[in-house]
């Protein structure tokens, strides 16, 4: 078996902490974007119409859709 590298072999809190790290810079260089209510929102809208192809509520015969799609 192959040894783990990089991120794979670190604990869950080594990556947080470097992780944070990163963001603590963004935010420092003013780079970060900020994200208003109302982006949040449609970025959440966006995603979901995505994941669920278009379909605005998961009803049984779309989830039997979307696992054939996977299984292809």
């Amino acid at each position: 078996m192959k040894k783990k590298r990089g991120f794979a072999a670190m604990t869950p809190e080594q990556r947080r902490r470097i992780a944070s790290l990163g963001g603590k810079a963004v935010q420092r260089s003013g780079k970060a974007h900020r994200y208003t209510h109302d982006e949040a929102v449609a970025a959440g809208r966006k995603g979901g119409l995505k994941s669920q192809g278009g379909v605005t509520r998961f009803t049984s015969e779309s989830g039997r859709k979307a696992s054939r799609k996977r299984r292809s």
